[in-house]
């Protein structure tokens, strides 16, 4: 049994497939509660949460689509699985952009449900590990900018940086801009013994050449014009804590060389000060530049780079991370829901595909850019698409162009299933065929953008699906 889904509510009218699902997922040891209709699916879902519904679409009284509806509006996280064996553009279109969890044709091998089942724990296990992970430390909140995410590269640089963080080795954190370096430069003074101390940060990019130099080593009452009374600098008041020198790959080559004799020497002087003064300061330095190339180029000193990278850790981008999308996603929404006093909206399906299709260039800062957006300007009960990119615009549907159901499958368990993928492009197939090959009319029909339209039919060519 998967450890994060423990009990499933089954809920579909016809007898046999109830029994058939009750038994096959009952001997993977999972507790399985059925209902025959929605209604009862409701009155059970408001006595005790399942960790998972299974429910079919074509029921009396109550469809598929609005009990999913009724679901979500109830427990926005509950993972929903739709069997049907009446699959149309309509419905699939509809179940996504609820967020369901997966959209499985009749007839289907039992195998089918239980891959499904197994995705739905897999799904699950990033957040219960981090809750579990939170409680087991004792935290009773997490700090304001926590590191989110469960990917192993990202976890292995997190034990890498608790084992370093109470030494004095000088740490280099590389990424891409928006990977979180200074985040992670705050998460190793966190958990160092310097923890109590100060923690002073300084972006030597924003900074005039003149002016860097103060900031970093301080200067002396007249040290220059304009020096009206002495002041530390930045090492000086970092002492005993950890000092952040963000975007160090910008400071000038004559100032490098001041640096370097700081880091090895332990003492700064100050402009215009008579004798050195000793520090005791953890420094750790970010850079999105390529700092060898930089060495080669001759506008960065070689033992200079030696000195800072000590311990060099590097952040993978968020398109080699993708596991953690929907973690920061879900981190995000709340916390702008919370700070503007607006309702926490799940993302729809389509909005879903999005952020897993999308490259991310801008990496997490990107993503929380475009949440906050979101939280501010969605007027809908879900966050589509056009809520986070400009470029993506709402739909105009064609009402009239509907596309008939499919055949009927047989009641019980079969033999046969279809990828959710190709069911996806099977719609698109259908609904360009039925609008004449007209793309903004398919995609209005689909509910998608013209430009994700135009995306898919892109890959589908490159994969030689289409001619």
């Amino acid at each position: 049994m998967a450890g994060n889904v423990h009990t499933i509510l089954v809920v579909d009218d016809e007898q046999n497939m109830r029994v058939a699902l009750f038994e096959a997922l009952s001997r993977n040891g999972y507790e399985v509660t059925v209902a025959e209709n929605g209604r009862m699916a409701l009155d059970l879902v408001r006595k005790k949460a399942p960790d998972l519904v299974i429910a079919d679409i074509k029921m009396p009284e109550m469809g598929g689509i609005e009990l999913l509806e009724r679901l979500k509006s109830m427990h926005p996280d509950l993972p929903v699985i739709i069997i049907t064996g009446y699959a149309t553009v309509d419905t699939a279109v509809a179940a996504m952009k609820l967020g369901v969890f997966d959209y499985i044709l009749k007839p289907f091998p039992v195998e089918v449900i239980e891959e499904a089942v197994n995705r739905v724990a897999l799904s699950l296990a990033p957040a219960m590990a981090m809750v579990a992970a939170c409680r087991a430390h004792g935290e009773k909140k997490r700090p304001d900018r926590p590191i989110i995410g469960m990917d192993p590269k990202l976890l292995r640089l997190m034990d890498k940086t608790r084992a370093v963080a109470s030494s004095k080795a000088t740490v280099l954190i590389l990424g891409e801009s928006g990977t979180g370096k200074e985040v992670f430069a705050r998460f190793l003074h966190e958990v160092s013994d310097r923890k109590n101390g100060p923690f002073v940060a300084l972006n030597c990019a924003a900074l005039p050449e003149g002016l860097l130099e103060s900031e970093l080593f301080g200067h002396e009452k007249g040290a220059f014009t304009g020096a009206v009374a002495a002041k530390k600098g930045k090492f000086e008041l970092a002492e005993g804590g950890t000092l952040l020198l963000d975007e160090i790959g910008e400071v000038p080559l004559h100032l490098q060389a001041k640096l370097l004799r700081v880091l090895q020497e332990e003492e700064v002087d100050r402009l215009g000060g008579r004798a050195p003064v000793r520090t005791d300061v953890h420094v750790v330095a970010t850079t999105n530049r390529d700092l060898e190339e930089a060495v080669r180029a001759g506008t960065f000193r070689q033992d200079l780079f030696y000195r800072l990278n000590v311990v060099p850790l590097r952040l993978p981008p968020l398109r080699e991370r993708r596991g953690d999308i929907f973690l920061l996603a879900e981190y995000f929404l709340e916390k702008y829901a919370t700070m503007y006093n607006k309702p926490v909206k799940p993302l729809a399906g389509p909005a879903r595909q999005c952020f897993l299709a999308h490259s991310w260039p801008g990496n997490v800062r990107e993503m929380e850019n475009l949440v906050e957006r979101a939280v501010l300007l969605s007027t809908g009960s879900h966050l589509e698409c056009w809520d986070f990119w400009e470029d993506e615009e709402p739909p105009v549907l064609a009402p009239d162009v509907l596309c008939s159901p499919a055949t009927p499958a047989a009641a019980g368990v079969g033999l046969t299933t279809v990828p959710l993928k190709e069911v996806e492009r099977q719609m698109i197939l259908q609904a360009l065929q039925k609008t004449d090959n007209n793309r903004t009319h398919a995609a209005g029909l689909l509910g998608i953008s013209v430009r994700t339209l135009r995306n898919k039919l892109h890959e589908y060519r490159s994969q030689g699906i289409l001619e």
